[in-house]
């Protein structure tokens, strides 16, 4: 495995003339990211370079269809694909870099967010996936961390289409070999647990119930002790009940909530609009 000054040597190549490194802002279970400038222009963006173990898995070949696939989207709640390319077994993509914070960080800070923030920040984010879906793109990891809060406008933003993309087009027996765990497992349908070969939008609704649900509880539907357990959970165990946890949360919430995690996909709500119009 190239060390983290080969990375670094490795992308700025690849870079060239068309940004200029800053440094390390994030490492995750599958990138690890960089501050950028564009040359041109100043703007700030974020690189995302894939771990090698997901490079591997996934080809340049299939790397360049997904993030085709991922710059066809229009969307201004959608963190827009600037750029994608390769250095050797290294890819990355490049995306702008938004000020504020992600809503990961946020619920670190304050556990829990109050009803209609938390629903008009999950509105915000299912209207962005229901334009996605509309056009046969799913995300697949649907988590707070992919949920940015910007500061100007203020806005929830849905992000990594393309590392999302890159994880559920890789060979992912590759990937379980090694042991690594393809996605974020809390926040993940009973089907995406199973690695159902076919999955839908409704897989999205799962992932979203799961964070709102988080957002007003302070955790989310399932942990466990171990990754056996939590897997358990996921597929056989009911959520506790949202409002057991925060009285203030009104009945159609929750009632939402319990449909968003239903343990079957036909009993989930069949769109994204639907499960935003049934939190409103």
């Amino acid at each position: 495995m190239e060390s983290a000054s080969q990375v670094w040597n490795a992308l700025a190549d690849a870079l060239g003339q068309r940004y200029a490194l800053e440094r390390e802002v994030g490492r995750g279970g599958m990138a690890t990211v960089y501050l950028a400038h564009e040359t041109a222009g100043g703007r700030a963006v974020a690189v995302k370079a894939m771990l090698p173990e997901l490079a591997s898995a996934l080809g340049l070949e299939r790397f360049r269809r997904e993030m085709d696939i991922v710059g066809s989207l229009s969307h201004p709640g959608i963190v827009p694909l600037l750029d994608s390319g390769s250095a050797g077994q290294l890819l990355y993509y490049v995306m702008p870099y938004i000020a504020g914070e992600s809503l990961h960080d946020r619920l670190e800070r304050e556990r829990r967010i109050a009803v209609g923030d938390a629903v008009g920040i999950v509105r915000e984010v299912a209207e962005a996936l229901g334009y996605a879906h509309g056009r046969g793109i799913l995300h697949r990891d649907v988590k707070p961390e992919n949920i940015l809060l910007a500061e100007h406008p203020t806005q929830a933003l849905i992000a990594d289409f393309g590392l999302a993309r890159a994880i559920g087009a890789a060979d992912t027996t590759k990937l379980t070999k090694t042991g690594t765990i393809v996605g974020t497992i809390h926040y993940m349908s009973p089907e995406q647990v199973r690695e159902d070969r076919t999955i839908d939008s409704r897989s999205d609704v799962y992932g979203l119930g799961c964070v709102l649900y988080e957002m007003l509880t302070g955790a989310p539907p399932f942990v466990g002790r171990t990754v056996t357990d939590l897997v358990m959970k996921i597929l056989r165990a009911p959520p506790a009940s949202v409002t057991a946890v925060n009285p203030s949360v009104p009945a159609a919430v929750e009632q939402a909530i319990a449909r968003a995690l239903a343990k079957v996909a036909a009993d989930r709500f069949a769109t994204m609009r639907e499960f935003a119009e049934a939190i409103a």
